[in-house]
């Protein structure tokens, strides 16, 4: 998490809308840079008391970040990211929405609802929209929309501008040793 990254609620009421929107952006991305099994407390630490998490294509609504946490860890239990591929992230005063594709391999089974197993290759179209309050996370809700990777609908546009990142030697999630 960056120096400048506030953990906790922020007086936002004398800032810009521009200003809160830049807040936003930099609490997402320390929260997405902590999803990690090291640091996945960091990333929990920057949702507020009343946290709601989704992920409304497995079925699962978490309202308590003990909760939360176990989901983190079950996902990194299962998936090894390939790469990912960033299309989008924009945000206001009380929304972050984040749009990226996600190269995985299944590698466990901790993962409720995921619809496939071991050894499958999946493509992920993964939204995320943050709902914002003071500098912190209120709800997360993630669309994680898989289908075979390679497969009929494994299609997307890609702009030019798409940052990519690859994954070629790991660890990422499932690869970390215990």
């Amino acid at each position: 998490m960056s120096d400048d990254t506030p953990v906790g609620p922020v007086d936002t009421s004398n800032m810009t809308d521009d200003e809160v929107a830049a807040l936003n952006l930099r609490v997402v991305e320390a929260h997405f840079h902590n999803e990690t099994p090291d640091s996945v407390d960091k990333a929990i630490a920057l949702y507020a008391d009343d946290i709601v998490w989704e992920a409304p294509n497995r079925g699962l609504v978490y309202t308590d970040t003990n909760e939360v946490k176990q989901g983190y860890l079950g996902i990194f239990e299962t998936l090894h990211y390939n790469r990912t591929t960033s299309l989008r992230r924009y945000a206001t005063r009380d929304y972050v929405f984040d749009d990226q594709i996600a190269d995985l391999s299944v590698v466990g089974d901790q993962m409720p609802n995921l619809g496939f197993k071991v050894g499958d290759r999946v493509s992920m179209r993964l939204i995320h929209i943050f709902e914002m309050r003071d500098g912190q996370i209120t709800r997360e809700i993630a669309y994680e929309m898989s289908r075979p990777w390679g497969g009929a609908s494994d299609h997307d546009w890609i702009g030019p501008d798409a940052a990519v990142v690859d994954y070629p030697d790991g660890p990422h999630f499932g690869q970390w040793e215990k």
